[in-house]
This record gives structure tokens, C-alpha cells and sequence, in this order.
């Protein structure tokens, strides 16, 4: 991805989140020279890989394959005497037309919660013992207090407010339903660790590559220097 599109894109869903709302915390706000002037007590933010994250998986294919995302909070499951933390909390920001690949967690349970916008679809499926897809079993699902069974590859709805629990092993994909607009989903977890709990049915990558053709608006979370 080019830098330019990195920096339109994470306006774009900083623009929505203001739209909605969400009061976001100060080291969202921090500017490349201000990281610049953080010291050894913004490490937590360092470690954790808390503030603004983009994924095309790295298949360089933004529009269709991929998402705009904010770690506010999270644990270290590699660093659990220094960082307690057994929680972590995301926004992730779907354009209409995107789509997140087919994956389940090892370790984490999340809940993912639309919280304005348009309509998020998510697709489960039961893993098998190999961890491939059941494409057969029914599927048990919780949704805001509420348990229930669909077949498999069944496509869930959740309009603005509506959540489901997904617990590990269950695969589920992300994409927004047609003619509804880009969505603002909330994650609220268990910790988080993208470089060690994640099961894509199909090989994918993690960060995308960047081209440098203009200065950054905001470091993305792999990005910060240290204090």
C-alpha cells in the first residue's frame, strides 16, 4: 500500500469514529514527532501494539481484502508479569465491499459488537479435529444473550448495537451487507496476540508493505520508535 492511501484511509475511519461518538485515547491522537518525544513510560503502548493498525493480509488488495483497526487496550500473553492485562479491546472499520478471510483463534474469545453504521455479516463454520472446515455441523452461536443453532456457512446478521461470541476454534469470517455502508464493529477479548492466535483456513500475510510517497499522518503500531 502507498503511505497516501494508509494516511486517507486511517483519516477516513478516524472521521467515523468522531461521527459515532467514540472518544478515543490521547496516544491515538500522537503525531510521527511526537512519538519522537515518548519516552520508556509509553512502553505498554510499545509492546502491546496498542494505536492504529491496517491489514491487507499482504495480498496488496486494500479495497477488497483487508480492514482499518485501533488496539485501545490489551495484554502480553508473552510479558504477563509486566503487562496483568487478561483483556484487550479493538474498533476495527469496514469499508462496504471489504472482506476479512476465513480464520479462528487458539486461545481468544471475543465478542465483536456493531456499533454504528451499516450491517456486518459474519460467517461460521465449526472447525474439525485437523482444524479444517465442518462444513456440515451446526453451528451454536451466542448473540447478545440470546443462544442459537444455524447450519453451517451461515452468514450472521448483526445490525448497529446487535454482538456475537465467537469462542476459539470456531471459524468466522467478516464482509458488510450490500447497500448498507461502512461499518464501526467494536472487539472486546480476551488478550490479543495477531502473531501467534490466528488460524486463516488459507495462508495469509499480516502488515502490508508501504511505499513511502508521503510522510505518515499517524505511526501504525509497528511503527513506533523506541522511547
Amino acid at each position: 500500500m502507498k503511505r497516501s492511501e494508509i494516511n486517507k484511509v486511517l483519516m477516513e475511519m478516524e472521521a467515523f469514529v468522531r461521527e459515532y461518538r467514540f472518544a478515543l485515547p490521547p496516544f491515538c491522537h500522537f503525531t510521527p514527532e511526537d512519538w519522537r518525544t515518548k519516552g520508556r513510560d509509553y512502553d505498554e503502548i510499545r509492546d502491546n501494539m496498542l494505536g492504529w493498525d491496517i491489514t491487507d493480509y499482504g495480498l496488496g488488495d486494500f479495497d477488497r481484502v483487508g480492514f482499518s483497526l485501533i488496539t485501545l487496550r490489551n495484554g502480553n500473553v508473552a510479558q504477563k508479569d509486566k503487562y496483568a492485562k487478561t483483556y484487550a479491546e479493538k474498533l476495527l472499520y469496514l469499508r462496504e465491499g471489504q472482506y476479512s478471510p476465513m480464520h479462528f483463534h487458539w486461545s481468544k474469545m471475543e465478542d465483536i459488537i456493531n456499533r454504528g453504521g451499516g450491517n456486518v455479516l459474519i460467517r461460521v463454520y465449526n472447525s474439525t479435529p485437523g482444524e479444517g472446515l465442518d462444513e456440515t455441523g451446526e453451528v451454536r452461536v451466542h448473540m447478545d444473550g440470546r443462544e442459537l443453532v444455524v447450519p453451517a456457512g451461515t452468514q450472521v446478521r448483526l445490525t448497529p448495537g446487535e454482538s456475537i461470541t465467537i469462542p476459539p476454534y470456531l471459524y468466522h469470517d467478516f464482509s458488510v451487507e450490500e447497500g448498507t455502508g461502512p461499518v464501526l464493529l467494536g472487539e472486546v477479548s480476551q488478550c490479543n496476540d495477531d502473531n501467534t492466535d490466528n488460524r486463516f483456513l488459507k495462508p495469509v500475510g499480516r502488515f502490508p508493505t508501504i511505499e513511502e510517497d508521503e510522510p505518515p499522518y499517524r505511526l501504525l503500531c509497528n511503527e513506533y520508535p523506541k522511547g
